[in-house]
This record gives structure tokens, sequence and C-alpha cells, in this order.
């Protein structure tokens, strides 16, 4: 051990579940924990199989140079470096031989230079087999005593850690001070052991000296805090850029250290434990007079204006520099984009599997290559365009040149991935907003501005409207910002979340757009918005579940409680999709359609038709026959459920829906399939396939009652084949699902020529499933529904 070391541990705990680090990354992860004063790591990935699953397993001699290299590394910086080990899973207590499998593992890590060792028993079960109930008195007792002689065999290391099965206060059963088991752990376990706590919580909102007090009373001793406010390791999609907050610097006199177990993504954690730092050096400095202590909205600008510089930084994922070699083949990019119809794969960055990481020990030495590179990027889309026309190439979204994000960017991207139990300022403003109009948008509805609404109150809503629709946009900016930015190891860890978040505001911008005007009144046979269960539901999951609940609980954070405010937000499977092999920077979004519109989509459909049947169709010449028959009666008679996909270039997809098809029917039977006689009167010589779309065009389709009667609703999607994000075409069927729930659709459906694999996968995976089959279906067409 070095002298003149700082007695109260403060750093980090690596004990995330997921992928462990890299070594780049704990060296890089080294610097900034001796740039900002933090003096402790702990090594517990609970996906290092050597740690947990496989503990009883010695290392390789490959496995301790890395080891041995990596505590040298923390040495050199005056770190303390804590080795952790989790046998709990299966150990068997009273078993001499594991009892010495144990002490030979950590032996082993002793003699590469380790000082500082910590056991751990979290997450398992409290059982014991036959063999430990005969030979203990209690769970607690047979901890212990394995820890007392782990203890001794060490040495009596100055750095001993014991996290107990009951880790925080609502683990305790009954209560803190009534615990058996933690009145056992206090009183046997060694002076010298130090006990891990998190506070109130598994993920404590925050801590207080009380709380802490109470837990020193009974374990005889001040814990360590093993802090979770950062952890992300129990939610896919959220991760916490904010910063060390709840812990009050004085907290400093009840511990005996505290390490943060912060994001798996390794890029997340640069505000949060640069403001850590700021919390340990205001906790060390005495305070005169009136000074202030620790601030967190100082310490938060700081690590803002820090974390722009490194932004600036052109480095690849797992911390490597931007090379200018030339990179390899595209080969095995080309292969993953041809095992999928809509490129539905994971941004974030892979390790390869070495015989050291698939034994379990710590990550290799091999840094994580970049998934997608830039050349890969600009290949590959290419490669999409050339397969096509030349509008294709002007549409692949390829984004030329990178820059850093701006600091307004910078600030959004803190505030709205901020803590677990709170919010930041612009993710709070777009939540009220959202909130406010769902539970007012009966001011804008069909009757909105008659004699119940005044208008002052309709006013207010638009102008609120478009608050909410600027926040969005700012949202979708960001999103092209961070995948136009130079440094491509925050892109690859942050993208996948602000790639979902920028889907999930996709739907509701896209919703709040169509609501003015178009929810049905109180008095219609059809209902309201007031029969959507969810629609008119808790405005968040804080509200919903409580501020004491787990963050877990509610799954999602920003873009779980936006998808909840939305009339479809407790289908997962419309906003839970992995992000796309290619990520683009190409502006989109959606919107009620307008006449002026119906140009474009006719040429667009017609388009479509063309490269689906290439010259056999060329007798059809009237330019309006294939959006006529594709889209003219439902933009004509229902056009309020119609919603458009546009990008930089213009329109590029739509989804039309019809609410009533019963109802539908009739009108159409009355009114369109009349017109379209007169505008099509007489079939022109040619292919057969040209009679028989002729014919499909003026007939009246119908539908079993049966089915009509559990998906009374139809869709129709729309869009070019060269969108390479292809989840904005998933976004466009979840924002017209939310409008015809909205108005109280309980099931829709839609019709797929068998061939069309590809669309029936995608819908598939949007939960339809087939409804209609033999007979009862209507042509050739494969019918599929979904309830809502």
């Amino acid at each position: 051990m070095m002298e003149g070391r700082d007695d109260f541990l403060c750093g980090v705990v690596e004990g995330f579940y997921g992928r462990p680090w890299s070594m780049e990354q704990r060296k890089v992860l080294f610097q900034w924990m001796q740039r900002w004063g933090l003096n402790t790591y702990l090594y517990g990935p609970k996906d290092d199989l050597k740690h947990r699953l496989l503990w009883r397993e010695v290392y390789s001699a490959e496995e301790e140079a890395q080891l041995k290299a990596l505590i040298g590394e923390a040495e050199s910086r005056a770190l303390r470096f804590v080795y952790a080990i989790s046998p709990g899973q299966d150990i068997v207590f009273s078993s001499s031989c594991d009892l010495t499998l144990l002490k030979r593992k950590l032996r082993q890590v002793a003699e590469l230079g380790c000082h500082a060792f910590a056991l751990l028993f979290d997450d398992i079960d409290h059982s014991m087999c036959q063999a430990d109930r005969e030979g203990f008195s209690s769970f607690a007792h047979a901890q212990v005593t394995v820890a007392n002689e782990i203890f001794r065999f060490l040495g009596n290391p100055p750095v001993f850690l014991f996290c107990p099965t009951e880790y925080c206060s609502s683990l305790c059963t009954p209560s803190v001070s009534k615990s058996p088991y933690l009145l056992t752990i206090g009183e046997d376990l060694l002076p010298g052991i130090s006990i891990i706590w998190t506070g109130k919580k598994v993920i404590s909102r925050d801590l207080c000296a009380d709380s802490l007090a109470e837990v020193q009373s009974v374990i005889r001793r001040p814990p360590l805090v093993w802090d979770n406010l950062h952890a992300n390791d129990y939610d896919s999609r959220r991760v916490f850029l904010g910063p060390f907050k709840g812990r009050p610097p004085g907290l400093r006199a009840h511990l005996r250290g505290l390490l943060l177990n912060p994001n798996c993504e390794f890029e997340a954690n640069f505000i949060p434990l640069h403001t850590l730092g700021s919390w340990h050096k205001e906790g060390k400095e005495e305070r005169k007079g009136d000074e202030e202590g620790y601030g967190v909205e100082r310490a938060l600008s700081v690590a803002l204006q820090d974390w722009m510089k490194e932004l600036s930084l052109p480095l690849q994922p797992g911390r490597q520099v931007r090379s200018t070699d030339p990179k390899p083949s595209l080969s095995s990019v080309k292969s993953k984009s041809s095992d999928s119809s809509d490129n539905q794969h994971e941004a974030k960055p892979k390790t390869s599997i070495t015989s050291s990481r698939s034994s379990g020990a710590l990550a290799s030495d091999e840094i994580p290559a970049d998934p997608v590179t830039d050349q890969d990027l600009e290949a590959g889309e290419n490669q999409v365009s050339r397969s096509s026309s030349h509008e294709k190439t002007s549409r692949r979204g390829l984004c030329s040149g990178r820059a850093p994000l701006s600091e307004a960017q910078i600030r959004l991207l803190v505030g709205l991935y901020y803590l677990p139990h709170e919010h930041g300022p612009p993710a709070q403003s777009l939540m009220q907003d959202l909130a406010w109009l769902k539970a007012n948008c009966h001011c804008v509805s069909v009757n909105g501005n008659g004699k119940k609404t005044p208008q002052q109150k309709a006013e207010e809503w638009r102008g609120r409207a478009g608050r909410f629709l600027a926040a969005c946009d700012d949202v979708a900016l960001l999103h092209s910002a961070m995948v136009n930015s130079i440094n491509r190891a925050v892109l690859y860890d942050l993208y996948p979340y602000i790639w979902d978040l920028r889907n999930t505001l996709l739907v509701a911008k896209a919703f709040i757009c169509w609501l003015e005007g178009r929810i049905m009144s109180e008095s219609s046979q059809l209902g309201s918005w007031k029969n959507c269960f969810h629609w008119c539901g808790a405005s968040s999951g804080a509200e919903l579940l409580g501020m004491e609940a787990e963050p877990w609980v509610f799954k999602g954070g920003l873009s779980g409680e936006v998808q909840m405010l939305m009339p479809v937000g407790t289908s997962r499977e419309l906003f839970s999709h992995p992000p796309p092999l290619f990520p683009t920077c190409r502006l989109y979004n959606i919107r009620p359609f307008q006449q002026k519109d119906k140009v474009a989509l006719y040429r667009m459909v017609h388009q479509l038709y063309q490269m689906g049947k290439g010259s056999q169709d060329a007798t059809i010449s009237h330019p309006d026959f294939i959006g006529d028959r594709c889209l003219g009666a439902s933009l004509a008679l229902c056009p309020e459920y119609s919603l458009v996909l546009e990008d930089e270039l213009g329109v590029c997809g739509c989804a039309v829906g019809i609410l009533d098809v019963r109802s539908f029917a009739k009108r159409c039977q009355a009114t369109w399939l009349p017109a379209m006689r007169d505008k099509y009167p007489s079939l022109p010589r040619g292919h057969a396939a040209t009679k028989e779309a002729l014919l499909y065009c003026h007939d009246e389709q119908d539908y079993p009652d049966s089915q009509l009667y559990h998906f009374p609703s139809q869709l129709k999607l729309e869009a070019l084949p060269e969108l390479v994000d292809c989840s904005v075409s998933r976004s466009l069927i979840t924002a017209l699902l939310t409008a015809l729930k909205a108005n109280s659709s309980q099931g829709v459906f839609c019709e797929v020529q068998p061939t069309d694999g590809s669309r029936i996968e995608f819908l598939t995976k949007l939960g339809f499933l087939e409804i209609l089959r033999g007979e009862a279906r209507p042509r050739e067409g494969v019918v599929l529904g979904r309830l809502l």
C-alpha cells in the first residue's frame, strides 16, 4: 500500500450486469479518476464468469498478465485496486473444499500485487443446503464464518469489504434495526472488515445522515456505500448522464467510503464521475465561514465544459484515436445487412469472443471494434444506392463531415437522460406539456370550438402544442448531430438511447399534430378519447407508482413515460426495437395528410407499382389509376386517418386508415365507386393482369362480420424501399394505430400479398397475426390483424 492515501474510499465500482469494460477503457477510467481526485477502483463485473459464475477457477497465464497489468496501472496512479469475488450463488459454506478453492483464487490475485479485496454475497438466495443448515445456526452465521476466515488468511488487509445479502433498508426483514441477519453480521464480523450498503433502496434517491446512523448502530461500523445512482443495467432504454446528487458532502463523517456503480456504457460516465470527484474534493476541504460546499449545478457546469472538450476528440469506440489507415473489407457488414429485411441490428460496439473472455476473466486487451465504421457506413449506403434508382441515391441519408456537438445540444442530451428518480429541465418541460395536451385535447376536438370551450383555451392548447413540437424537433436535430459527431466512441455508446427517444417522440409529435380537430365529441356513437384506458391514466411513472418505488418498476425512462401517454402505450412491440445497422442523420417527420400531398402520394405509389410489376402493366396509362386504387378512397372519404412520412427531400411514405370499415364500405359504394366507374368507364385492351386490377377497383371489398367485430379498422402502409432507417416505417404505423385507438378502435387489420414476405415479417414484429385463412380470405391476400 502507498503511504499518504486518503482513508475515505471514494471512486468507482465496476459491478454492473452486462459486458465488462475493456482494458483500454479501464486505463482511461484510471486517468479520469486520478485527474478528478478519486482514489479507489473495485473490480466486480457480474458478467465476468470467473468473478461470479466460475469463481472457483483460477486465471490462466494470459489472464494473470492482464490482471497484473491492470493492478499495476492503478497503483501507478495512486489508486487502490480492490478485487471482488462473488461465490454466493453456489458456495457450500461448510465445505472445506470450497473454502480451499476460494483461498487459492484470492492467493493468486494477491500474488499479482493486489492488497485490497471484497467478498460479495449480494443478489443470492437466502436458502442453504442441508450440510450448511447442519453446520451453521443461520445464513448470516455461515457468511460471517467464511468472511472472517478469508480475512485472516489474507493477513488482515487494510481494505477488506463485505457485501451482505441484505444490503439496503428495503431488503431488511422486518427492518434495519430488527433484522436478525444484519444484527448477526454486525456482531460477529471482524472489526477490520467494512460492510457495503446501498441506502434505503437498491437505487437510493438520496442518502441522509439519520438512516446511515441507524445502519451504523446495527452493523457496529461506518458502512461503505455502493452507490447505484447511475447504474442502468436494469433497463435497456435508460442511461444516466446527470450529476452526482442527493448525497451531502457531510455524509463522509458517517461513511467508510462511497463507490459509484455507473452506467454500463463507459462513455456515459464522464459527468457522473467528474461530479463525484467534485463532491469528494469538497468533502475533504474544511469550509470557513460562509464558504459554499458542493453545489450540484456548479459541479455540473464545470463537468459540461470539460465534456465538451472530450466530445471534440476524434475517438473511436474503445477509446481509439481515429485512424487514417484503410479499413478492412465490407464483406462482414454486407452479410449482416442481407440477413434482415429491416436492418434492425444493435448499434452498440461488440467485443469478439476471446479465450480469456469466454472463460470469464478480465476483458481482453483487444479494443472493441466500431461495429460500423465511417467508411463502412458510406460503402454500405452506397451499396444500397447502387441497387436502385437515382432518387434512391439522393435519399441514402449519408452524413458528410464530422463535427462536435454544441453546448446547447450537450445540455439537452444530459437533461433528457438525467437521473433515475428525476428528469432534467428539458425532459420535465416536455412531459409537462404532453400531459397537459393530453388532458385538455377536448378543447380542440371536432366540436371543441363550440359553446363549451372558450376560444382562449383552444389557443392555449395550440400554443403549448407548438412548444411541444419544437422540443421534439430539437431532439430530432440532436439525433442527427450525434450521428454526425466527431467522437464516435460517445456516439456508439449513446446512439441506441437517443435513437429510441427520437422514434418515440416522432410518434408523439405526429399524434399531437393529429389531435386538433380529429378527436370525436362526447356524443359520438363510436366513443371518445375518455374510453382509452391508458390515454386517461396517470401522466408519469412517478405519479403512477409513488416516489419510493425502485426505478426499474417503471420501464423506459423518458421514452417509456412518453410512450405510456399514448393510447397504445402498453404495446411494447410498437416502441422497442434494436437500432438500425446503418445510423443515418436524415431528419424525418410524420404529420396528418393535407390535400396538397395527394399528387406526391399518387406519384409515389405509381413508382412503387412500376418497380414491382415492371413493363407488364405498361398499358395502364392513366397517371391516377394506381393512386386511386391504392389510396384514393381513403384520402377522399376519411382523410383524418391518413398520415404522411416525409424527409428532407419530401414525401417518402404514408399510412392510411379506416376507423369503421363497415360504414366506410357503404360510403364507398354510394360515392367513390360510381365516381371511379365514370373516371375509368371501360377496360382497355391489354394484359390480363391489367383487367384484373381494374376490376379490383370497381368491386366492393367484402370482409366477414366475425372479422369486423374484433377488427373494425383497416390500415395500409406505403413507403419508398430506400429508407435506410426502417424504424420510421414502424413509427408511422404506430402513429396511425395511436390515432385509431384514440377514437376507440379495438382492433385493426391489413391485407398483404402472400409473396411479400418482408412486409409480413415487418408487421408480425409489430404484433400482427394472420386472422383469416382458406376460403375466408378476400381474393389471394393474407389478412393480418392485431387488437388495440
